[in-house]
């Protein structure tokens, strides 16, 4: 990474170096070039083994050198902003008596978005000690109507020293006997911890999975942002194209998936679902599964309860509960006028679910062994760097440029598993990365694939029950899916 300046205004940019490739191993093994990131040495690490195949590294590099700096606000509420939005709040700023920084940081390009140029506006600079002064400055910005934040250098994803902390899990494929497996725990619509999950199934170990939907209702708010599969049974559909893993017993894959649901009345009508556990669009059909957990939305649309067989056993109105061994499928809109004259009592509906492979274009067999988790962005495809972070909904400043904890997952060339957090947002003690620096990681780890899972205040590993990290929240998240190995 380098910084650059110009005349009048203070550029920054942001350089992603590649790494040497690595020479091919029999086995994983953990790797004994320099650290990535920061200075070009190796890093401390301890090793403990977890049971046969499975190990853990405590990963500790660099150390704190920087401070403080105030942002000031856009009028959108984020830090950044197109230039012309910039200068007129560096005006802003400097009307009220302060001495404002313009600087121009770039979001990195990534495999299918390009690099964008993107300004803030700073005021002042402290050392690490001297928090309470940029705190001030907060404060006296605020009297002027200026909306600013205090800001740690080590975050904003430019020249950092560290530190950096990671906790990585390695399974060799040729020593372990399990399984991975995923988990939603007791329900789809309610967040459970990654310990609860893993102890629920007597996991070895596990981190959390993908995103999960935030912005949803409060009642559902445990709803994965992308395909679930569980134990064979669809319980989320997939955001076409983005990028997953699929899990059969000790065999892992990463790669792009859809999914299908169909619906085939016995009149012969035929009709896509478009969603699997969440909550509903206008004019959408949603199917909802037993493990969903709580009530449908009493949205004024329609219902038809399904049996194992798709026998209708009974059609109402929206607003109920999804019994045990049923399923539900819910209209609304014109989707509701479909149900009524589709799915009444007496008729049956054939659901016909698919996942497809997009890179092979073949479908995923649904046994009770597979399992399929969506993830947040790809990272690293056959051992080069391919951030798709458009694919994946990530293109932004914060998701690229900016450090924040993150949980990554990533496969060998010999199918071994590389689990990794490193945490963030805890100043002075380690800085977390940006999305090409997590790429970078798990390419020095070993991936040849490799994807981004969910991160922030999610980022959880937990070994024989107990929370391994630190997450950033202080204790550990509630979460939509957790990704799990099993004995």
């Amino acid at each position: 990474m380098s910084r650059r300046l110009i005349v009048g205004l203070s550029a920054v940019t942001l350089v992603a170096t590649a790494l040497p490739a690595q020479a091919e191993r029999a086995t994983l093994t953990f790797p004994s070039s320099a650290f990535p990131l920061g200075e070009r040495v190796a890093p401390t690490k301890e090793q403990r083994n977890v049971a046969a195949g499975v190990d853990l590294f405590t990963v500790r590099h660099g150390t704190s050198t920087q401070g403080w700096t105030v942002a000031v606000l856009m009028p959108n509420g984020h830090d950044d902003g197109r230039l012309a939005t910039a200068q007129a709040k560096a005006e802003e700023v400097e009307a009220a008596g302060f001495t404002p920084r313009l600087e121009m940081v770039v979001q990195p390009a990534a495999a299918d978005a390009p690099a964008v140029e993107r300004y803030v506006v700073r005021v002042g600079m402290w050392a690490f000690k001297e928090k309470a002064q940029a705190e001030k400055t907060v404060k006296e910005l605020k009297e002027f109507d200026l909306r600013a934040k205090v800001d740690y250098l080590g975050d904003d994803g430019l020249e950092t020293t560290g530190p950096w902390n990671l906790r990585v899990l390695t399974v060799d494929p040729k020593t372990f006997r399990g399984s991975f497996k995923t988990s939603v725990g007791a329900s789809i619509a309610k967040g459970e911890t990654t310990s609860s999950m893993a102890k629920g199934v007597k996991a070895i170990a596990g981190v959390n999975g993908g995103f999960f939907n935030i912005h949803t209702v409060k009642e559902i708010k445990g709803d994965p942002m992308g395909i679930s599969v569980v134990g064979g049974r669809l319980l989320s559909e997939a955001v076409p194209g983005r990028t997953g893993l699929v899990m059969s017993g000790r065999k892992i894959k990463i790669t792009e998936l859809k999914s299908t649901v169909t619906a085939t009345s016995s009149d012969g009508t035929r009709i896509e679902v478009q969603g699997v556990n969440r909550a509903p669009a206008a004019d959408e059909l949603v199917l909802y599964t037993e493990e969903f957990g709580t009530k449908t939305a009493a949205d004024g649309g329609m219902e038809a309860v399904l049996d194992a067989q798709g026998r209708v056993v009974s059609a109402r109105q929206a607003g109920g509960a999804v019994p045990r061994g049923f399923s539900v499928l819910h209209g609304t809109g014109v989707m509701a006028d479909w149900l009524l004259e589709h799915a009444a009592e007496t008729a049956t509906v054939k659901l016909d679910t698919k996942v497809v492979d997009l890179r092979t274009r073949r479908a995923v067999p649904l046994t009770p062994e597979t399992y399929v988790m969506g993830g947040g962005v790809g990272l690293i495809r056959n051992g080069r760097i391919n951030i798709t972070a458009m694919a994946d909904g990530q293109a932004s400043l914060n998701m690229m440029l900016r450090r924040h904890p993150r949980t990554m997952a990533g496969i060998t060339k010999n199918g071994g598993l590389i689990l990794a957090t490193v945490d963030g947002r805890i100043p002075g003690v380690t800085v977390g990365a940006s999305m090409v620096e997590a790429a970078q990681l798990m390419r020095w780890l070993g991936a040849k694939q490799a994807i981004n899972l969910d991160g922030g205040g999610s980022s959880a590993m937990v070994v024989s029950d107990k929370v391994v990290n630190q997450p950033s929240d202080g204790f550990e998240r509630p979460v939509g899916d957790a990704l799990l190995i099993t004995p």
